[in-house]
């Protein structure tokens, strides 16, 4: 019985490992797919965690539904929003995915991508003011926020817009996430804070924020893009898929869904090397 177990053994040994390697990664083939991996912060209703700890919102299911067409598998990096072209530079993420304001010229001034690393711009958005509702009559012209204290997501477009509107005079509160803006301007340590309406519409006037108002002062319109590392070439395969999934009508049913189809426009201008 002994000297059986030991000629056995070898075989069975084999069989485990030859199963192992058929089983590959549990997908159904033998290699694992390519991994597209998408830098973000938490911004409703784009991209944000839900009651299970999973990630939801539009640019969230966006990104899945390309994923879908180019048979890559999408992960999310949570990020902070100053360093997204350091994480997309070192290769940490693939694309900067996360209500992405399309332009070359970002507040530091040095971006590692230009204009020819984005996708198709696929949305509408505007920057937004916002300011504790019983001052909404101090701010109504841009000039009134000259020498006031103006927070802002540090590294995104709002960043610019509260330096010009602060003046010289103003202070600059700089915050890592959006949503932190908010609680600046609550806790009175901040006059204002600037931040793209899409979120602004989703928080103000809510739960801890319900004292919160968005200005009507107009900053201008922006698009949404995103972005990948310059001469990568997911950028045309992602752009194909954006193409796909809107002529088939499925990321208007995503915009409907998550209360952003007035805003979702496909601008092919965008993103040409």
């Amino acid at each position: 019985m002994i000297k059986g177990i030991k000629i056995l053994l070898p075989a069975l040994l084999i069989a485990a490992m030859m199963f192992v390697s058929s089983c590959g990664d549990g997908s159904g083939g033998t290699a694992s797919r390519e991994k597209l991996i998408c830098g973000v912060t938490i911004f409703e209703p784009m991209n944000f965690r839900d009651d299970n700890n999973e990630w939801v919102g539009f640019d969230t299911e966006f990104a899945y539904a390309v994923g879908e067409i180019l048979d890559m598998d999408v992960e999310f990096q949570l990020i902070e929003w100053i360093n997204k072209f350091i994480e997309l530079d070192a290769g940490a993420i693939d694309a900067i995915w996360n209500g992405f304001t399309a332009t070359a010229n970002e507040p530091d001034g040095t971006p590692t991508i230009d204009l020819s690393s984005l996708s198709y711009s696929y949305m509408l958005n505007t920057q937004a003011i916002v300011v504790k509702t019983d001052r909404m009559s101090e701010f109504t012209v841009d000039t009134d926020l000259l020498g006031m204290t103006i927070a802002f997501e540090a590294g995104s477009a709002g960043e610019s817009k509260a330096k010009n509107l602060a003046g010289e005079n103003g202070g600059l509160v700089g915050v890592p996430k959006q949503i932190n803006s908010f609680i600046e301007v609550k806790s009175g340590a901040a006059d204002a804070a600037v931040m793209d309406i899409i979120l602004a519409l989703e928080i103000v006037g809510k739960g801890d924020f319900f004292d919160l108002s968005i200005s009507d002062i107009d900053l201008g319109s922006e698009v949404y893009a995103i972005g990948f590392r310059k001469g990568d070439p997911l950028r045309d395969k992602v752009n194909s898929a954006i193409l796909q999934l809107y002529e088939s009508g499925k990321l208007l049913e995503l915009a409907q869904k998550w209360g952003l189809d007035e805003r979702l426009v496909i601008d092919k201008s965008w993103g040409q090397w």
